[in-house]
């Protein structure tokens, strides 16, 4: 199950459970999408892999014990320890490289 942190790890936008900014890479660092579009050029500064948005976890409890109610989102806020000129080198060392080749 997702963690669905409540923030961006580069600039602290709120990203509630059911925002369609959210964007996530495979470890689940999580990223508002203006982060990701510019900041980051869509290269995760943790792992170097790339985003995808994050899926919404419903309101409703279709099932028995899942929903948003059931299986609440994160509290945990998770920040950068990087600098912006290292995101930034980092960034541009991936970036031209194709995702299936990273």
């Amino acid at each position: 199950m997702l963690e669905l942190r409540p923030t961006c790890e580069h600039c602290n936008k709120a990203l509630p459970p059911a925002s369609p900014e959210a964007r996530i890479c495979s470890y689940e660092c999580t990223f508002c999408a203006t982060c990701v579009e510019t900041v980051l050029r869509n290269v995760c500064p943790n792992c170097g892999g790339g985003f995808t948005p994050r899926p919404i976890r419903p309101r409703t409890e279709w099932r028995p014990g899942l929903s948003v109610a059931k299986r609440p989102p994160s509290d945990k806020r998770v920040h950068l320890s990087y600098s912006l000129q290292d995101i930034q080198a980092h960034s541009e060392r991936i970036a031209a490289i194709a995702p299936e080749q990273r």
